[in-house]
């Protein structure tokens, strides 16, 4: 895929809230298909992030957040989770969100959202 400004710019963001390890990982599959895909996902999912406008890293990061637990993406929505700290989203912010998450995506959602922050705080906590 031709490198552009949005494809760059959609990397950068990308790095910034999932990180080297994360990014590099995910980057070293060898198979050309699966680099082609790296860079679709990249384009669309991360050009949105990258693209500016009224919404700040922040925001759409806690919107991600909202909308991964909202379709039971939990994996996704633990991946944005260990992100979230570095772009701005604090421990309280992401409290608040669950009771938003169980009360507009339902109880169930809610508690693996929950089941997740707890785990991914203890991984945080392990890993310093």
């Amino acid at each position: 895929m031709k490198e552009t400004e949005e494809l760059r710019a959609a990397r950068g963001m990308r790095r910034a809230v999932l990180g080297d390890t994360y990014v590099d990982g995910q980057s070293a599959e060898p198979d050309p298909v699966a680099a082609e895909f790296q860079d679709y996902l990249t384009t669309t999912a991360w050009g949105v992030w990258a693209r500016g406008g009224a919404l700040s890293p922040r925001d759409r990061s806690l919107l991600v957040l909202a909308m991964t637990a909202a379709l039971g993406r939990m994996e996704e929505f633990r991946l944005h989770l260990d992100g979230a700290p570095r772009i701005g989203v604090t421990d309280a912010e992401v409290d608040e969100l669950l009771f938003q998450i169980a009360a507009y995506c339902g109880a169930p959602a809610g508690s693996a959202a929950r089941r997740s922050v707890k785990a991914v705080r203890v991984q945080r906590e392990d890993e310093r």
